[in-house]
């Protein structure tokens, strides 16, 4: 199995996303990449600790790919804005990709080239490994299916894309 950790925006949506494709072994929303051991929602939300809001993806790489995985998430961005996704606005919500394996920013750089191809404005998603990461509190892991009238800055028709009953 695989790990990659990816920050769009808030992890609610990240999360309910990816949890559709075949693959995709398990997803746990959380905070990566701060300056504050072992951070709460409230601090966080509040700009106090340097994290992003990520949701952590371990997945197959003989059923999905990690092209694959980074398509399906510029799908859902907006690479250009900086710290806003929807109406969530501030650095925990920036963008970002942060992988553990060095021998995954060879596909990073490659399907974020493409990608910028496709754009005038720059890409200011973050590429950073991974340095830290804890876990979001419990009423954060799979909240939109918890609370399906949830907040999503990602449109609906984007959770009925994968193969998954």
């Amino acid at each position: 199995m695989k790990t990659i950790t990816l920050a769009g925006g808030c992890f609610w949506g990240i999360q309910k996303y990816y949890d559709q494709f075949d693959g995709i072994v398990e997803t746990t929303v959380g905070y990566a990449n701060g300056f504050v051991h072992n951070p709460v929602y409230p601090d966080v939300k509040a700009q106090k600790t340097g994290h992003a809001e990520v949701c952590r993806i371990v997945y197959d790489e003989k059923i999905i790919s990690l092209k694959q995985i980074l398509n399906y998430f510029y799908q859902v961005i907006d690479p250009t804005s900086l710290n806003k996704q929807g109406e969530d606005e501030g650095t925990s919500y920036r963008t970002g990709i942060y992988p553990e394996d060095d021998s995954d920013w060879v596909d990073i750089l490659e399907v974020t080239h493409q990608v910028q191809s496709q754009y005038k404005e720059k890409i200011v998603v973050e590429l950073e490994p991974l340095k830290c990461f804890y876990p979001a509190e419990e009423y954060h892991q799979k909240y939109l299916d918890k609370n399906p009238g949830g907040y999503c800055h990602i449109d609906l028709c984007f959770f009925s894309l994968g193969k998954k009953a």
